[in-house]
């Protein structure tokens, strides 16, 4: 059983400043176009095209919006659901996530990682060996097995059970929590990403220009 979460409740902060310092309209980073699909679709599709059998989209800020945008692309192993407080970590994000799916690995991913690709997150799962003890990661650096989690993130792969035991009461970002699971002795595995560009999340407005032009 392989499950998915996409986190999608951020504030938006640094985007938002970044659109106001240039006098441009507020949007949502994940309402964003990219050749003719927003940011969070992109997303959306590539998680879809691993073949998971279920997918937990995690929402907050603007939650609404965001809803309707994603209305046209649902399905029965597709589920919404949305942050009971906006102000929140993102170790509560995924944890509310983890809450709703099934017993077995994780795929975890943000929403904001629209050039990751489907082959590169099917490339984790397939070198997780269903240990309940491992992470299987995209490596930002070195890649095989590693001993240290500086500047990793998601996405990532892991069985439910360990996000259920590491990320309640944690109320932080993501690092520290991967960084305390290493000390306890879980395996990290770093998978090389196709490009540079997977290793991107769009946070600034820099960014999202950036992935507009790579892309095209």
């Amino acid at each position: 059983m392989v499950s998915a979460i996409i986190t999608a409740a951020g504030k938006n902060k640094r985007m938002s400043d970044d659109q106001k310092a240039r006098g441009l309209d507020i949007k949502h980073k994940l309402l964003l176009d990219i050749h003719g699909k927003p940011v969070i679709i992109k997303t959306l599709e590539n998680v879809k095209n691993t073949g998971v059998e279920e997918l937990i989209i995690v929402l907050g800020y603007l939650s609404d919006e965001i809803k309707r945008v994603l209305s046209d692309y649902l399905d029965l192993k597709i589920k919404i659901i949305v942050n009971p407080d906006l102000n929140i970590e993102l170790s509560d994000t995924l944890l509310n996530g983890v809450k709703n799916v099934k017993s077995g690995l994780c795929l975890c991913t943000a929403a904001d990682q629209p050039t990751v690709s489907a082959d590169t997150l099917n490339n984790l799962i397939n070198a997780h060996n269903s240990e309940k003890n491992m992470v299987t990661i995209l490596a930002r650096g070195k890649s095989g097995y590693l001993d240290s989690t500086k500047g990793l993130g998601m996405p990532f792969v892991c069985h439910s059970k360990l996000l259920k035991k590491y990320l309640p009461g944690k109320e932080d970002n993501l690092n520290p929590i991967l960084n305390n699971m290493l000390e306890d002795g879980v395996i990290y595995y770093g998978v090389n990403p196709h490009n540079s560009l997977e290793k991107m999340n769009i946070n600034r407005w820099d960014d999202y220009i950036t992935v507009l032009k790579e892309t095209e």
